[in-house]
């Protein structure tokens, strides 16, 4: 693999190639689908979990670079979805994907890829690559794979410098559910798969802007009653179904841009006191309703050891408590601009970022990184029952 931003010759034998926005080339041996996807380089520094992260909706339009060598040896089944087929368009490995060794595979993770129309790459020296992104930031780029090893680099130079980027672009709308929908799946059992949610009340309306699948079945575990709604949906649409509180989900995209629809949404909640629970980017919506600004981050988070500590007055004995959690955000809340009223409860130990926010007075709070992802793995689960305990109180 060469980083350089030159035109070197193809290897024998390369039936992939990554190329950035700047006219870098990285040869690779391709797998999954055929053909070309545009999208965000970053890096994910996961062990575990891949099936997961490539199916998250929040990384839509992004290709994911994965620290950790050997990706796809546990192989891939339908049980780990976080959703209907939506997730990166892409990912770049170090090892070429072996044949599965694990009980509960499926499916080999090179035919589940194709299968799911996403381009992997292999061979690539995933250490320069994760470099390159810490130093220079997360470059736009084109992943193609073709298995006679034909490509055209100048189109698809071309189309990797031509691409906007995440910035400004709301993304929801492609990743979002198109209709109301009763949540029935309850919490995950070895030999039992998942159960199913019994709990009448109290009821959360859930808006969608890119949900993982885990956080409803968290919601129910913790003993709710979950209805799953558009991310465009009205005001006066929520308020019809009665909800005893209202959950922000995740999703992909800038927020400034999905904010235009959703913060008026939000808005509204506040204003009649309705319980708000946010993560990810239903953190940062609730951010910017609460008057707070979002801003693009140098190279985002994302992984599952990200250290985050609890420093809000308004988490009683637990502050200063420190939670492993799993991110996965390329915009954040700046801290510098909550206003008065909007507490900060929650900071990462790598930058300092703002990872978490309360509103006084309102039963209102979010945090940014993944409670439903369990790295800890059960460091976080207490917000669901903070949340939920909230509505039957």
């Amino acid at each position: 693999m060469a980083l350089s931003a030159s035109s070197h010759a193809q290897p024998s034998g390369a039936t992939g190639v990554l190329v950035l926005g700047d006219g870098t080339v990285i040869w690779g041996k391709g797998f999954g689908a055929t053909g070309t996807a545009v999208g965000e380089v970053c890096f994910n520094t996961a062990m575990t979990g891949y099936q997961e992260v490539m199916t998250d909706p929040s990384y839509d339009s992004q290709i994911v670079t994965f620290t950790f060598p050997h990706i796809g040896n546990v192989g891939a089944n339908e049980e780990d979805h976080e959703s209907r087929g939506l997730g990166a368009v892409g990912c770049v490995v170090r090892q070429e994907v072996t044949p599965h060794s694990n009980f509960r595979a499926q499916n080999e993770f090179v035919e589940w890829m194709k299968d799911h129309g996403k381009i992997g790459l292999s061979g690539v020296d995933t250490r320069a690559l994760t470099r390159r992104i810490r130093m220079a930031g997360a470059p736009n780029a084109v992943i193609a794979h073709s298995p006679r090893g034909e490509f055209d680099l100048p189109a698809l130079k071309a189309q990797a410098a031509e691409w906007s980027g995440l910035e400004g672009l709301d993304l929801v709308p492609g990743v979002t559910r198109d209709a109301n929908e009763d949540w029935t799946g309850g919490h995950w059992q070895l030999g039992f798969g998942y159960g199913e949610a019994k709990a009448t009340k109290p009821h959360v309306v859930a808006i969608d802007y890119g949900a993982k699948d885990n956080i409803f079945r968290n919601l129910v575990q913790a003993g709710a009653k979950v209805t799953v709604v558009p991310a465009r949906v009205t005001l006066d649409e929520v308020l019809a179904l009665q909800p005893d509180g209202v959950f922000l989900s995740n999703g992909p995209g800038d927020p400034a841009a999905t904010g235009e629809y959703a913060v008026p949404v939000i808005e509204g909640l506040l204003e009649r006191d309705v319980p708000l629970f946010g993560i990810c980017l239903g953190h940062q919506m609730l951010g910017l309703a609460a008057g707070a600004k979002t801003a693009k981050m140098f190279q985002g988070h994302r992984g599952a050891n990200h250290p985050v500590q609890r420093v809000g007055e308004g988490w009683g004995e637990s502050t200063g408590l420190v939670e492993i959690t799993s991110m996965n955000h390329g915009f954040a809340v700046d801290g510098e601009t909550l206003p008065e009223g909007v507490e900060q409860t929650h900071v990462s130990l790598f930058d300092g970022t703002n990872c978490g926010i309360a509103i006084t007075g309102k039963r209102a709070f979010g945090v940014q990184y993944h409670p439903e992802a369990s790295p800890g793995p059960q460091d976080s689960f207490y917000l669901f029952e903070k949340f939920v305990g909230m509505l039957e109180n």
